[in-house]
């Protein structure tokens, strides 16, 4: 058996229904849709979820909460995370990307004052805690807010 050999089963490979190519091909003229209503015209398919016009269940069920499209999500990281730098390094968000200590960058970065630091460090990121901003300047590091 070669690979240039390999054929499908016999019956198991169709040819694609032409519809529509005159009355001698045994689907014209309605292309097998029959006469009126919904299904014989263009787009005349329910959409996902509809159930005959009963109320569907998305409507039934109760909604709750508020969800806030203008809302920013930050990927977070603590200070204390930053010792694993050499001293003088500067840190940017693609830094802390390629290190995966951020999984992704969402809207931006912002640096936490959790744990203790005690390297210098340049810091680059969206936002800073007030923790985290004096625990950075303490050891001699600068922040930058991007």
């Amino acid at each position: 058996m070669k690979l240039s050999n390999l054929k499908p089963t016999p019956g198991s490979k169709h040819s694609r229904k032409r519809v529509g190519r005159g009355p001698g091909s045994g689907i014209g003229s309605t292309s097998g849709r029959g006469q009126n209503g919904q299904n014989s015209r263009s787009g005349g398919r329910t959409r996902p979820g509809f159930e005959g016009g009963q109320t569907p269940l998305f409507k039934r069920l109760p909604k709750r909460g508020f969800n806030n499209y203008t809302r920013q999500e930050f990927s977070v990281v603590n200070v204390e995370q930053l010792n694993n730098y050499d001293e003088g390094t500067v840190i940017t968000p693609e830094l802390l990307l390629n290190d995966k200590l951020v999984k992704k960058l969402l809207d931006g970065i912002k640096i936490l004052g959790d744990g203790d630091l005690s390297v210098k460090l340049t810091v680059k990121a969206h936002k800073f805690s007030k923790s985290a901003k004096q625990k950075i300047e303490a050891v001699g590091g600068n922040t930058e807010v991007i």
